[in-house]
């Protein structure tokens, strides 16, 4: 898999996991949409990604990074209450959320090797 699969994975889950809670749920909650929003993001900052444009890849990040970190508090109330598929589905997006960032810390670290590299 390379970045911009990776990105792209994470930015599908954001979109379509809370879709489908919403849609599902007998009283939707329209703080489940947004996740959606950072989806969007990711998907439109994908092609830089994809053609390595540096600096919408480290604005991918970061936007990554505080999707993740805004999970956490989703996923201690669904596990709270004891909710198994919307465990699964908070599960899903920070699984992809770290799969991209580890993507991503690779591809940071092999451009910086290949920098230094020329550099010689």
């Amino acid at each position: 898999m390379k970045t911009h699969q990776a990105n792209l994975l994470n930015a599908v889950a954001l979109i379509a996991m809370p879709l489908w809670s919403y849609y599902t749920s007998l009283n939707p909650s329209p703080t489940a949409l947004i996740p959606i929003v950072f989806g969007i993001v990711l998907l439109a900052l994908n092609n830089g990604v994809k053609l390595e444009n540096k600096t919408q890849a480290h604005v991918a990040v970061v936007v990554t990074l505080i999707a993740l970190l805004a999970l956490f508090k989703p996923l201690t109330g669904a596990l709270d209450r004891g909710d198994n598929l919307a465990v699964f589905r908070v599960a899903v997006m920070m699984v992809t959320g770290l799969v991209a960032m580890a993507y991503f810390m690779k591809s940071f670290r092999d451009a910086r090797i290949a920098r230094s590299k020329n550099m010689k």
